[in-house]
């Protein structure tokens, strides 16, 4: 089975990704302004639905979502690109990877998130750690950041 996705690095070329029989994923380029998160989760939430993960799992996943593609659009650089990813086997494990241009530079400190009150803040990373099974940050092979959580959805 094969998926077709939207590089990062050039959003106009499709590239195919190959699939193990019985996985299953989604992609979707985001744009890089306040408005990604939500844009994300509309789109997320008849997929995650559709694989069929029951109503706690979905507002799970739904929160670690807008977690990191917020935090993508408020620190890094573009593309921001969300992949959701649900594994084969018994385990069913879903993961959620948000890849982004890395952090911005320093003649831009804040953005728009700066203006949000102070107590707006500080929170995603402890809302991910305690609502997923791991997470983590790795560099892709083409130079984005992934930020990643993957949940046992089984």
């Amino acid at each position: 089975m094969t998926t077709t996705t939207l590089s990062p690095a050039d959003r106009q070329q499709p590239m195919l990704q190959a699939v193990a029989a019985g996985e299953r994923v989604f992609g979707l380029p985001l744009e890089h302004n306040p408005l990604a998160p939500a844009t994300a989760r509309h789109a997320a939430q008849p997929i995650l639905e559709s694989w069929g993960l029951d109503e706690d799992q979905v507002y799970d996943l739904l929160l670690v979502i807008s977690e990191l593609v917020t935090n993508a659009v408020t620190h890094a650089q573009p593309p921001v690109v969300l992949h959701l990813h649900a594994a084969a086997d018994e385990a069913g494990s879903v993961q959620v990877h948000v890849s982004d241009g890395g952090p911005q530079p320093t003649i831009h400190p804040g953005g728009w998130a700066a203006e949000r009150p102070e107590d707006e803040h500080g929170r995603g990373v402890a809302i991910i750690t305690t609502l997923t099974d791991c997470a983590g940050t790795d560099r892709d092979t083409n130079g984005l950041i992934d930020h990643w959580a993957a949940l046992d959805a089984a």
